[in-house]
């Protein structure tokens, strides 16, 4: 779960089957565990985030059946995403962590669907669990405190995803 930095993106060719890219927010990489009336949000290190992210818990628990998403928890602030404002939300719990998410509200930005309705997708190829994440944004199911992350296959709108005006923006790059 943890991406490392490289100064270019990959030949065409490096894997069979051609590239994804996905943009890289600033924020903190978290697996949603979901469903109705259930959420646990648990950072790449195993923490559980679920306190500090009432807002975040409550769209999860709204979710029909059981739903594993991968993705990026963030804050925007100023047209920009605020890493820093995320780790001051990460640190409240209780009473200050429901002030916090009303000031500073957080959303998922999911790249990727692992289970659904209880049925693990993880032997699927990722084309189809990237269609069947568009198609629940698509049909509102995933709507509110969830975006979906940015992704292509074409290299070019990649390569335009590391220009400095998307850094500005809090972009950190490319996956």
């Amino acid at each position: 779960m943890l991406a490392v930095a490289r100064d270019e993106l990959p030949r065409d060719a490096a894997l069979p089957g051609g590239l994804a890219y996905e943009q890289k927010a600033d924020g903190y990489r978290a697996l949603l565990f979901a469903g109705p009336g259930r959420a646990h949000l648990q950072s790449r290190n195993g923490s559980d985030l679920t306190p500090a992210f009432p807002d975040l818990a409550a769209a999860a628990r709204a979710l029909p059946g059981v739903t594993v998403l991968d993705g990026e928890c963030v804050v925007a602030s100023g047209g920009r995403l605020d890493f820093s404002a995320l780790q001051s939300r990460a640190r409240r719990r209780g009473a200050g962590a429901r002030t916090a998410a009303v000031e500073h509200p957080a959303h998922l930005v999911v790249f990727d669907i692992l289970e659904l309705a209880g049925r693990s997708l993880l032997s699927e190829p990722y084309h189809s669990r990237r269609d069947t994440l568009v198609s629940l944004f698509e049909r509102g199911v995933l709507a509110g405190r969830f975006s979906l992350c940015p992704a292509t296959t074409d290299r070019d709108t990649a390569l335009a995803w590391l220009a400095p005006a998307w850094g500005a923006v809090g972009i950190e790059g490319v996956l």
